[in-house]
């Protein structure tokens, strides 16, 4: 199991999505509040997937 403080982003590749479309630097509380998000709709996708009972997560289960 992942630690649940664990980045899930490529901090890189955020900054320069962020400085390409706003020219705003990223602060780097941004890549946790991120993967908080990520952990969050992953855990939604597994339930809705479990419900469907299947083993797979297909798209139409990120909410």
């Amino acid at each position: 199991m992942s630690d649940s403080n664990e980045v899930l982003v490529v901090a890189s590749k955020v900054k320069a999505y962020i400085k390409d479309k706003g020219d705003m630097k990223t602060s780097a509380s941004v890549l946790s509040a991120l993967s908080d998000r990520i952990r969050s709709m992953c855990e939604e996708a597994i339930e809705n997937a479990r419900s469907d009972g299947r083993k797979t997560i297909l798209d139409r289960d990120i909410g």
